[in-house]
C-alpha cells in the first residue's frame, strides 16, 4: 500500500512538472525552453547491436583480401617484368588501400575486429608469388588475379543481398564495381601477354 501511495504522488508530481511546461507565461515550451539555458540537453544513445556473423565473417575476409591484394600489388611493383603488370599492380595498392581504410573505420562503428595480417590462405599466395620475379611472377600473379577477382566478386554481390547491416551492405555495393573494373584490367593485361 506504501509503494502504490508513492507511485501515486510520484505521478501526480511528474503530471504537474509536465503540464506546468506545456505554457508558460503566454509562451510555448520551444519559446521557454530557448529563453532558459538549464534546458535539459538530450542525453539519449544511439543503440549499437552487435552486427550478425555473416556480416562480421565478410568484414574479416574482406580485410584479409584487401591486405593480401595490397601487398601482391607491391610484390608486382618490384617483381614484375611486363609493365602493364607492374601498373596494375600499382592499382591494386592504390584502390585496395582506400577500400581497406573504409572497411577499416565501418569495423571501429560496427565494433568488429579485423585482422592484422592476411590470413592463412592469403599468406601462401603472397609467399609463393615472393619466390618468382620477371615473366615467372608476371604468368602467377596474372593468373592469381583473375581468379582472386573472380571469387572476390561473387563474395560482394552475396554480401550486397545477404549482408543484414545495411552499412556493410552498401561498402560491398560500393566497393564492387572497382573489383568488376579490376576483373577487366587484369584480363585486358592477360590477352596482351599472349
Amino acid at each position: 500500500m506504501k509503494k502504490l501511495s508513492m507511485m501515486i504522488a510520484l505521478s501526480a508530481w511528474l503530471f504537474q512538472a509536465c503540464s506546468s511546461h506545456t505554457k508558460g507565461s503566454g509562451g510555448t515550451t520551444a519559446d521557454s525552453a530557448a529563453k532558459d539555458n538549464t534546458a535539459v540537453k538530450d542525453t539519449t544513445t544511439k543503440m549499437v547491436f552487435a552486427p550478425e556473423k555473416e556480416d562480421v565473417d565478410f568484414a574479416i575476409e574482406a580485410a584479409s583480401g584487401g591486405m593480401t591484394e595490397v601487398e601482391l600489388g607491391k610484390l608486382a611493383q618490384q617483381k614484375g617484368y611486363n609493365k602493364r603488370v607492374k601498373s596494375f599492380g600499382s592499382m591494386m595498392v592504390m584502390d585496395h588501400a582506400k577500400a581497406n581504410d573504409k572497411l577499416a573505420a565501418l569495423a571501429v562503428a560496427k565494433k568488429i575486429t579485423l585482422p592484422t595480417a592476411p590470413n592463412a590462405t592469403d599468406q601462401k599466395v603472397i609467399d609463393k608469388l615472393s619466390k618468382l620475379s620477371g615473366k615467372d611472377f608476371d604468368a602467377a600473379y596474372v593468373d592469381d588475379m583473375i581468379d582472386d577477382h573472380k571469387n572476390d566478386i561473387k563474395a560482394f554481390e552475396a554480401a550486397t543481398k545477404h549482408c543484414k547491416d545495411p552499412d556493410i551492405k552498401a561498402f560491398a555495393a560500393k566497393t564492387l564495381p572497382v573489383l568488376k573494373a579490376h576483373l577487366d584490367a587484369i584480363n585486358a593485361v592477360h590477352d596482351s601477354m599472349k
